[in-house]
Order: structure tokens, then sequence, then C-alpha cells
């Protein structure tokens, strides 16, 4: 028999929540200060969906941009910013059908996961690898969830093939070279720093670019023969779209998921038409739960068992507690981490 206020669903509540909870709240649109702990209402898990207590949550740059007041939550989405988290299940609503109680996972989700409980789309939940801990699981699903769309899904890299991703040691870049990797494609990638390159090419790049004293383009004709890269992820824009047409190869993809340069550029379609390229992008927050449950599906059947392995894990920067949000967005915004940073319960 359910508790009172216990929701319904396959196994109820296990150390059920008190009502309330600690959440970071965007007071007003700006810099990492408008980032301030609250106390907020513990959410309810609806039809299909989890309630979870959260034991860490990655930071990513669509936190950012949310902050800044460009990148609103979708309709019916929490304000509380946080794309992925990892942690303990705690209640199941209605027709939820995989998860029980008091299994550990890690999710996807539409926002509230700088939150001690959030709410999660029992489809987008994953069962948190073999061998990770909580800090490493919620520093994977936006990654991983991004990269396989954007690269193996709509850029289709086939095996052999050149990569190149920008943005070599963020958390999506340090995913997609391990990926790319671990299928039997051949990642470059460019980076701001040595270090920086150093570190994209121990993970499994074949050359990592330093993009502040040499030019991609070059580099990447050089090292692929002339070739050029058949699949190129670009998380920067600005002049980079007009070069990324002169430095894919013929029949070559372009992903474009970000736009740190702007999303304004001049460039020369003819390179497009004569060299048959395929230029397109997505965002995945506002797809269907529907459409992210089949990637979902994919990384399970495809990634989760390269990454128990550990063939692909991963890379962690810092970690800073949740009250210190405004502290791990500042550290992001330095621009010297390599790979994730991730928030702490």
């Amino acid at each position: 028999m359910r508790e009172q206020g216990e929701p319904e669903g396959k196994a109820g509540t296990a150390g059920a929540p008190s009502q309330t909870m600690t959440a970071i709240a965007i007071t007003a649109p700006g810099g990492p200060e408008v980032l301030v702990p609250e106390t907020r209402p513990v959410p309810r898990p609806g039809e299909g969906q989890l309630l979870l207590r959260v034991a860490a949550a990655g930071v990513n740059r669509p936190d950012m941009l949310q902050r800044e007041g460009r990148y609103p939550p979708p309709p019916g989405a929490s304000d509380i910013p946080g794309l992925e988290v990892a942690g303990t299940v705690v209640a199941c609503g209605p027709g939820c059908k995989r998860f029980s109680t008091g299994d550990a996972v890690t999710a996807l989700v539409t926002g509230g996961g700088y939150a001690e409980y959030c709410v999660a789309d029992e489809p987008c939940t994953l069962p948190i690898p073999a061998g990770l801990d909580v800090v490493a699981a919620a520093a994977l699903p936006e990654t991983v969830f991004t990269v396989w769309h954007n690269v193996f899904e709509r850029g289709r890299l086939r095996r052999d093939e050149w990569f190149l991703v920008h943005g070599g040691a963020s958390g999506i870049g340090t995913t997609a070279i391990q990926m790319a990797r671990a299928l039997g494609a051949r990642p470059i990638a460019t980076a701001g720093s040595a270090e920086k390159c150093a570190a994209c090419e121990r993970l499994g790049a074949v050359r990592a670019i330093n993009y502040r004293e040499e030019d991609f383009v070059q580099v990447v004709k050089a090292v692929t023969d002339g070739h050029g890269a058949d699949v190129i992820l670009d998380m920067v824009g600005g002049d980079y779209i007009d070069r990324n047409f002169k430095a894919a190869a013929v029949d070559g993809r372009i992903v474009q998921i970000a736009f740190l340069k702007g999303a304004r550029a001049e460039a020369d379609f003819m390179r497009l038409m004569l060299k048959r390229l395929t230029l397109t992008g997505s965002t995945l927050r506002a797809r269907p739960v529907a459409f992210k449950a089949a990637i979902a599906r994919a990384l399970e059947d495809r990634i989760w068992p390269l990454i128990e392995a550990g063939t692909i894990a991963p890379v962690i920067d810092r970690t800073f507690p949740l009250a210190e949000a405004a502290r791990a967005h500042a550290h992001m915004e330095a621009g010297q981490h390599i790979g994730k940073i991730v928030l702490t319960m």
C-alpha cells in the first residue's frame, strides 16, 4: 500500500525525499554570479518519468547560454539549469517499466539537473556503466547523446574515415575523439594550447592542431595526404565555416552544433557544390522523448560496452559542490579546462 502522497508507478518510492530541496536558480540573465542556491519544492514524476536523487550533475555550454538568457528551456521544462545527472531512482511515475527505486542511473534531462532531486524521462535514462562512479556517469549523457547523433547519425562517420573535431579538449571533443577512434575512424582535433593538444593525442587523436599557432586547413590536408576530413564536427562557427569547406574531403559532411565565434559568416558556397559537401546541424534539448530514446538505445547497444571495457572513459577536469555552481561556470568560461566539469551534491 502506498503512503499518502507517494507517486503511483511500478515501484513507488525508496527513501522518499522531503518536500523541499536545494537547487541553483538563475536570478537574472548575466554572469556566473547570478547562479544562487535556493530552496525549491521537490518535483514529482509524471507519466513515464523517474524522480532521481542527484549525486552529480554535468556542467555544459548550453547551461551558460541559459544563464545568459540566450537559450531558454523548452516549454514544460524546469527553469533550473542542468542537462545531465547521475544518481538513484527514488520514485517512479505511472507507466514506468524498466527502472525501480534504488537503481543507480544516469540521465539526459531537459533541465533541472543543478538540484538535489531531478525528474528524468525513463526512456532517456540509462544504467550507470559498470565500473563508473557517479561523477564520471554524470559527465556522460549530454556528450555521448550529442556525439552519437551528430557524428554517427547525421555525419555518418564510418570506419577508416578522417574525422576533424574542433574544441578537442572540451567535454564534447574528448568524447568525440574516443568514440571515433573506438569505432575505427581516424580523428584529428583542434585545441588552443600545447597541453590541450597533448591531451587530445593521448585520447587517440592522430594529430592535434594548436589553432593559435597552425592553420588547421593546411595541417588537415597534410595529415590526410590531401584527402581532407570526411566528417567535421564544429562548435566554433564564424570564420571556421568557410575554412571547414576548405578542409573537408570531397563528399564530406560538416555538422554544426554551436557558434562560439558567431552564427553569421561569409563563405564560398561554390566549394560546397564542387566538393558535393553536406552541411547540417542540430540541437537536442527540445527534441521529443521518443527521438532521444532511440539514441539512448543505440548508445546502450554500441557505446556502453566500450565504456565498461575501459575503451572510452569520461575525462573529468574538476568537480565543484552544488552550492558553488557559479565558480564552476567561471571555471568553464576561463577556458583552461580539459574534459568535463561536474557538480557534486
